[in-house]
């Protein structure tokens, strides 16, 4: 057995234990700094719309030679682009896409602007017109898009809710999910307006694929708390004990399972990135890759210590609580239960000491205290049975002549 595996034992057995439930606040605080600094670049930066969402005229200029698209020439063609002077492109966004492309984005312009930013483009570009492609895309289409993709995000979350709360039957498991999706979506968006991708319909599509996976992941280790939980009252061990051991339990699994969908969204994001360009498989690849990082760490670090958290005022919790901290102190101190002196406990009569003349303080010294009187029962003849009262004295009977059994040998029997 690897090494990995015995520590996965360990870890459902509960002979190592990572303390997630009581390092609660680590945890949030964690999070705070990530969701602040996501929230920052949202306020500060915002998000790059692609041009699905906001509209407008998007040229792609194919080179004929491999390796001409590099970041000099897409800087060019921006500033070039800038200098007309046309109001339309004041703010033109250029990206290498694939090995041989360029994709400049504009605001909607007319058709003799727009023929004119495709002549600076392919000046520029030190390519013909021909090889510039034009595609406008009108600003109702953008908002069809967005309006879309926000009633696909409703209604997944509405699903959610209904779905935890039919599973579970607890509220509060569905809040702290609930959470954890909104921890997860902010943080996948804060990565995107911090890097500066676009967001395009791809990015929808990937970002309602992580909610699914985080909630996967939750469910998973929401269904082992509740395992764990269940009878409270004849287990020895308290609520955030038994959610602890259930994150244990399921964190190689977690481990494992993210490993293995991280790795192929990381060589897609690699390739997008790196040989591609922009491209539907870039944003959908760098929206998953955020989103199931994020949504593994609020799984095991976020959603379950929210549970426990919530659920630390109800009754049966708060008397595990009790019975523990019970049999906390009696396993410190075994002598702690017994009962303190007091005035009116009852004890044995002291002697007097008359008669030999001592005191009766040297005589509570000197002799030990009588043992209490106690009540003595008839003897019983079987459990929970009482012995009747003798209807007369006892008589010898007549098999009392006869002889006795004896581990002797029959030849020697009698003999003295």
């Amino acid at each position: 057995m690897g090494r990995f595996s015995r520590l996965g034992n360990a870890l459902y057995e509960g002979d190592v234990s990572v303390d997630f439930v009581g390092r609660k606040w680590l945890w949030y605080a964690i999070s705070g700094v990530i969701l602040v600094a996501c929230i920052g670049g949202l306020a500060i930066k915002g998000l790059e719309l692609g041009i699905e969402f906001k509209g407008g005229t998007q040229y792609t200029v194919s080179y004929i030679q491999t390796g001409q698209n590099t970041q000099d020439a897409a800087d060019e063609v921006k500033a070039a682009v800038q200098g007309t002077g046309i109001d339309a492109a004041s703010e033109p966004t250029v990206v290498t896409t694939g090995d041989k492309a360029l994709r400049v984005s504009t605001k909607n312009a007319t058709q003799s602007e727009s023929d004119q930013i495709k002549q600076v483009i392919a000046r520029t570009a030190d390519v013909s017109e021909s090889r510039v492609s034009e595609q406008a895309v009108g600003p109702s289409y953008g908002e069809q898009v967005a309006q879309q993709a926000l009633t696909a995000l409703i209604v997944f979350l509405v699903l959610v809710v209904l779905f935890i709360w039919a599973y579970f039957r607890e509220w509060k498991m569905s809040v702290a999910a609930l959470v954890a999706l909104a921890h997860d979506v902010l943080i996948t968006i804060g990565v995107y307006a911090l890097s500066g991708f676009e967001v395009t319909p791809a990015t929808v599509t990937g970002l309602l694929t992580i909610l699914g996976f985080s909630l996967y992941d939750t469910v998973v280790v929401f269904d082992k708390v509740r395992e764990n939980t269940k009878n409270l009252k004849s287990k020895r061990t308290t609520y955030a004990a038994a959610a602890n051991l259930a994150v244990n339990q399921t964190l190689v699994r977690s481990i494992n399972t993210s490993i293995v969908a991280l790795l192929p969204v990381a060589a897609i994001l690699y390739v997008g990135v790196t040989t591609l360009g922009a491209g539907d498989l870039k944003d959908l690849a760098l929206s998953l890759f955020v989103g199931m990082a994020a949504g593994t760490y609020s799984s095991i670090f976020v959603a379950t210590p929210l549970v426990v958290q919530l659920k630390s005022n109800e009754k049966a919790v708060t008397e595990a609580e009790r019975r523990a901290k019970a049999r906390q102190r009696r396993d410190v101190d075994r002598y702690a239960s017994v009962p303190v002196f007091s005035e009116d406990m009852p004890i044995a009569e002291e002697p007097t000491g008359a008669d030999d003349g001592l005191s009766t303080t040297q005589s509570v010294e000197e002799e030990p205290l009588a043992a209490p009187a106690r009540v003595r029962r008839p003897e019983a003849t079987g459990s929970g049975r009482v012995a009747p009262e003798s209807k007369g004295p006892v008589t010898e009977s007549r098999a009392s002549g006869r002889q006795q059994p004896n581990r002797q040998p029959r030849s020697k029997r009698g003999r003295k």
